[in-house]
């Protein structure tokens, strides 16, 4: 097989991938003091309140910055190949980002037609029908699996997500639930429709963390196997949060019905 149509492939699943991320990010998670927490919540009160703190704060974040690093690593036939790339970026409501290349480094072509084209990816993904699509609330998944650890980091709640219509931009698997602010602080997953024949399985890998009263990501790991032979590894690593603006969370309007997640992951 053609190295370009390869490589090609398995663009198209990173980019598709960063769609599930970008738009997550934009609607990043915050936290709110909880007092008393109910004991013995059932998964439907579980995914009620991470929905309805979501909604009441997804217009509280205005303006944040950070610096993510990019990693691709691919293993296999006929080649091998490791390329880097930093950024930095802004973000401004309700769906802007601009990012500035620090440095980079690796085969300009993989840097040009891969890790450049994730963050135009990611760009196309704040757009308000894109974010709907991938919201994690009743009308795109089905919540089942119900389980309550002992979590010393308090990512207590762990849930089973199967999306209601099979999609490349939605993820099956598992998602972890902080049980004081009821956000999403880990998921593991696949994608729920393969986003190429040429991709064999793809393992999702997703972490966040609280900055300040919002849960932002950490980092961002997707392993693919290529059919034929190969490995590729994508890791975005995300860090030097800075929030920039954000409303006062009072008098937020919480009817919307839709959660969005942070993607990528953050380290301070």
């Amino acid at each position: 097989m053609n190295i370009d149509k390869r490589y090609s492939r398995f663009l198209i699943a990173a980019s598709l991938l960063l769609i599930l991320a970008g738009s997550k990010d934009a609607r990043a998670q915050s936290s709110i003091p909880q007092g008393v927490i109910e004991p013995g919540l059932n998964l439907t009160q579980v995914m009620d309140k991470l929905i309805e703190k979501n909604a009441e704060r997804m217009d509280a974040l205005q303006k944040y910055q950070n610096r993510r690093s990019y990693s691709l690593d691919y293993t296999g036939f006929p080649t091998s190949f490791h390329a880097e790339m930093v950024v930095d970026m802004i973000y401004d409501a309700p769906g802007t980002k601009q990012f500035k290349i620090i440095s980079q480094s690796g085969p300009d072509w993989i840097i040009d037609r891969i890790l450049k084209r994730l963050l135009e990816a990611e760009q196309e993904a704040q757009t308000e029908e894109n974010r709907e699509r991938v919201a994690l609330n009743a009308s795109n998944y089905n919540f089942s699996g119900f389980e309550h650890q002992d979590a010393t980091d308090n990512c207590s709640y762990v849930v089973a997500v199967e999306p209601k219509i099979p999609s490349k931009l939605l993820f099956r698997g598992r998602i972890w639930v902080d049980k004081k602010d009821f956000a999403v602080c880990r998921i593991e997953a696949e994608p729920s429709k393969n986003p190429s024949f040429w991709i064999k399985k793809t393992d999702i890998h997703h972490s966040y963390l609280k900055i300040g009263e919002f849960w932002l990501p950490s980092e961002n790991r997707s392993v693919s196997v290529i059919r034929g032979g190969g490995r590729a590894v994508l890791t975005i690593k995300y860090q030097d949060y800075e929030i920039l603006a954000a409303r006062s969370l009072k008098g937020n309007d919480p009817s919307s019905s839709s959660s969005f997640l942070a993607l990528p992951s953050p380290s301070n």
